[in-house]
């Protein structure tokens, strides 16, 4: 994330993973403020590792896209809620990549960090069997909980 502010949305994006069994790194790498951190970063981890980035960030979001310029290791974008703009100016910031280097894009908030988090145990349990099937029962349980509700009767 761009600043330890981010932290409200995006360890929503880190509870998905926790709650799947995926090991994450949680970092702050401003590409305002450390622009040689982030490409530190981004250069080394696919040799790390990584399978995924998720990077939050608010305001001009530079971020995610700094990042997918550094890096082939699948960059997804979470827009930070911004104090004057709502994250409406973060969201445009991360969507409207250039041609050629794609940003996977989310929706503002802890929704788009949760989402996101997901889309990633999405991708890993493509050659996972065992966190595919952690996944469908996750999907099967939202199924179910759908399902169990009910509306109060109309006096």
């Amino acid at each position: 994330m761009g600043s330890s502010s981010d932290w409200d949305v995006m360890q929503n994006a880190v509870q998905q993973l926790k709650a799947f069994g995926i090991p994450y790194e949680a970092r702050v790498v401003s590409a305002h403020r450390t622009p040689d951190l982030l490409f530190e970063y981004a250069a080394t981890s696919q040799a790390r590792g990584l399978k995924a980035i998720i990077a939050g960030a608010g305001g001009a979001a530079h971020l995610p896209g700094m990042l997918a310029s550094k890096t082939i290791v699948p960059i997804l974008g979470v827009p930070v809620p911004s104090k004057y703009l709502r994250g409406e100016d973060s969201l445009l910031s991360i969507v409207q990549m250039p041609k050629g280097i794609p940003v996977a894009t989310f929706a503002i908030g802890e929704a788009g960090a949760a989402n996101a988090g997901l889309y990633a145990v999405a991708m890993l349990a493509n050659t996972d069997p065992v966190l595919a099937d952690k996944l469908a029962a996750f999907r099967k349980q939202q199924e179910e909980t759908v399902l169990a509700m009910s509306l109060p009767d109309v006096e």
